[in-house]
């Protein structure tokens, strides 16, 4: 379990609150070895300046040198004397006066007392890990901007800011006072991303439960974190994301703020990036001479597009926007008014789409890679009367086909091998590599950095080894990093 450590110029800047063991000054943490024995160590960093080097800075630097957590990071400080311009979201604006114009407000770990605040909070705080941060909003025409944003020092806060502070701080981590005992500590703390709006995640309920218990039995605890729970990954050793990826969502931001604090994370942020783009994915798989459908990149801006697909794959032919999932992106065409129509469509928000010859199967394979090993197979049919796994309805509902789980040792070599190639591409993370079977000859169709484990579907052969496999791995890679 992580130690944290409060680090403040001098030792009185703590006396407005509850005395704490945790609390050290920073010419103790900056002294040559100390706390260097123990890499578990989250480090919140509470000096009256962060300014390039002043011990505030020196604190963050040494820290991160120690292999330690902190908030903020050297990067953060950085970016705080850099770039501050970023969107903001305009939800909770909307009640104020229309006649104000400028809001200054201080953020205590992302968080305000003024409800309509609170997702700019968690915005902010996401770009900038930062205890305290002093901000100020100006209206430019109908949106709100930042034009001002800084660290506060918490030794300057009123009488009525310290008791937020200190609450925003409790909530931030349990830790600096004591916390109720656990019926069993364990060594290790996982996090898993969720989405519990999701629809169609990538784990279901039962696939969950068995995650933490397998994460248990090898001794680590699993805490469900949701797209608002940014502020908490510095608790953490590592992070699993059980939620749809893509880079224009929390869950890059997510990956990619965990990847920089020092945590493991599967899916890291390189493979999300490679493997939701199937533009990308096509044209790294083609290069290293592995077999795909007949495939070819239709740019907007060329007049003769049509032509060169028709005479290049023919139809039916199937396009897809490049970062689509769950089939949602992906369209059979069958004559030239489809075509037309479909392409219009997918152009309207892409300016590359992807083509490729439609398959026909009745199945299609999918091979699970963990740290460039095959660790299940499954087999997906395709949706009763419908071309694909998932038949997606005008009601918002869908269908999809049966599926069984098999043992690899069944499973044709050819296929395991074109997957393992394909996921080596990518990295050393967890993958599923979706194939077609032809005539024997395997057709790679893409690369998921976050597949689906279902309970009752992916696991139905192996069982709970498959959710054992995937903890002991996240266990051994948090041990070699020392945390």
């Amino acid at each position: 379990m992580a130690q944290l450590l409060i680090v403040t110029d001098d030792a009185s800047d703590w006396r407005p609150y509850l005395p704490s063991d945790s609390m050290v000054t920073v010419n103790d943490y900056l002294n040559m070895g100390a706390f260097t024995d123990n890499n578990s160590v989250q480090v919140l960093n509470l000096c009256r300046s962060y300014d390039y080097l002043t011990t505030g800075y020196y604190c963050s630097l040494m820290a991160e040198a120690r292999g330690h957590r902190v908030i903020p990071s050297v990067m953060t400080i950085n970016d705080l004397s850099q770039d501050r311009f970023f969107s903001l979201p305009q939800s909770g604006l909307d009640r104020l006066s229309p006649e104000q114009t400028r809001l200054r407000f201080k953020l205590y770990f992302g968080q305000s007392e003024r409800e309509e605040l609170e997702r700019i909070g968690h915005k902010i705080f996401e770009r900038f890990n930062v205890p305290v941060l002093d901000v100020e909003l100006v209206k430019g025409g109908d949106k709100w901007q930042v034009s001002h944003i800084a660290p506060f020092p918490f030794q300057q806060l009123t009488d009525s800011e310290q008791d937020l502070f200190a609450n925003y701080l409790e909530a931030f981590s349990r830790k600096v006072w004591r916390a109720p005992k656990r019926k069993k500590s364990y060594r290790y703390e996982m996090a898993m991303l969720v989405d519990e709006n999701e629809k169609m995640p990538p784990s279901n309920n039962g696939a969950i439960k068995r995650f933490i218990k397998a994460a248990n039995r090898i001794g680590m605890d699993m805490q469900l974190l949701g797209r608002r729970d940014m502020s908490r990954l510095s608790e953490f050793d590592g992070l699993f994301i059980r939620a749809t990826t893509n880079i224009s969502n929390f869950t890059y931001r997510f990956a990619k703020n965990a990847e920089q604090m020092g945590l493991v994370v599967m899916d890291d942020p390189e493979s999300i990036m490679k493997c939701t783009n199937k533009v990308f994915l096509t044209e790294l798989l083609l290069n290293h001479k592995i077999s795909v459908p007949k495939s070819l990149i239709l740019n907007e801006s060329d007049p003769n597009w049509e032509e060169t697909l028709l005479e290049e794959i023919g139809l039916p032919a199937v396009l897809k926007v490049p970062d689509g999932a769950f089939s949602l992106g992906v369209v059979k065409v069958k004559d030239i008014d489809s075509l037309r129509a479909e392409a219009k469509r997918i152009f309207e928000h892409s300016t590359l789409i992807l083509a490729q010859e439609y398959l026909p199967t009745p199945f299609d394979w999918r091979i699970g890679i963990l740290n460039r090993q095959p660790i299940y197979a499954c087999r997906y049919y395709m949706s009763r009367g419908h071309w694909q796994i998932y038949e997606h309805h005008k009601n918002g509902k869908f269908t999809s086909g049966s599926y069984d789980a098999q043992d690899l040792k069944t499973v044709p070599s050819q296929v395991v091998d074109a997957a393992l190639k394909s996921a080596n591409l990518i990295g050393s993370g967890f993958y599923g590599v979706d194939l077609k079977e032809v005539d024997g000859q395997p057709y790679v169709i893409e690369i998921n950095d976050n597949p689906s484990i279902d309970h009752g579907i992916e696991d139905l052969f192996y069982g709970d080894l498959l959710y054992d496999r995937i903890m002991t791995e996240f266990l051994r890679r948090i041990q070699l990093r020392g945390l």
